[in-house]
């Protein structure tokens, strides 16, 4: 009487199924890994403009100083009114309060009164302070936002997007200053 012995182990097409399902899992995950990383990068712009903009508000109101928000496409800084000459000029010397721009690819779109404000893509340019002879080229220069010393601010809807892929994150600011996220974006 013969006997079969019979041969454990996989045969090469299990062993390609396998692997092939291996390989289908961790492209996914890596990919799913790299659009949360792009949202995230979303979300910081907004929480870091949420938290100068509550900053600023409380630095208005402790200095009793008036305090404006220009906004280009990608980039924007902060004002600040001086009553001597009744003139917004460029906060300067204040690190918190410098000029600051989104990372390639991000825009602002900003809705104040649910109007959607038309943003230049270069910020407007002010006058030397020390020139004795001003013939002001921004007399009628203001802000987009106003956080005023009484606390009060200029309500809006401000959107942080990214085109590629396309994602945004919008934040709300109140007339006294409170901001909210929009809570089905949170992350």
């Amino acid at each position: 009487m013969a006997t079969c012995r019979q041969e454990s182990g996989f045969t090469l097409i299990e062993i390609l199924v396998v692997v092939v399902i291996v390989a289908t899992i961790a492209s996914m995950t890596l990919l799913s890994i790299g659009i949360v990383g792009d949202d995230r990068d979303l979300d910081t712009e907004r929480k870091r403009l949420a938290s100068l903009l509550e900053v600023a508000r409380d630095e208005a109101l402790m200095q009793g100083r008036e305090l404006g928000v220009e906004f280009t496409t990608s980039a924007y800084r902060f004002v600040e009114f001086d009553p001597f000459t009744q003139q917004w000029s460029e906060i300067r010397g204040d690190d918190l309060f410098r000029q600051r721009t989104l990372p390639e690819g991000m825009e602002f779109e900003l809705y104040i009164d649910d109007k959607r404000i038309t943003l230049n893509q270069d910020l407007a340019e002010f006058d030397d302070p020390d020139d004795k002879d001003p013939v002001s080229k921004v007399q009628s220069y203001l802000p987009h936002l106003f956080v005023f010393a009484s606390g009060e601010a200029t309500a809006f809807e401000i959107r942080v997007h990214r085109f590629n892929p396309d994602a945004q994150l919008a934040m709300q600011g109140d007339v006294l200053g409170n901001i909210e996220f929009d809570v089905e974006e949170e992350l």
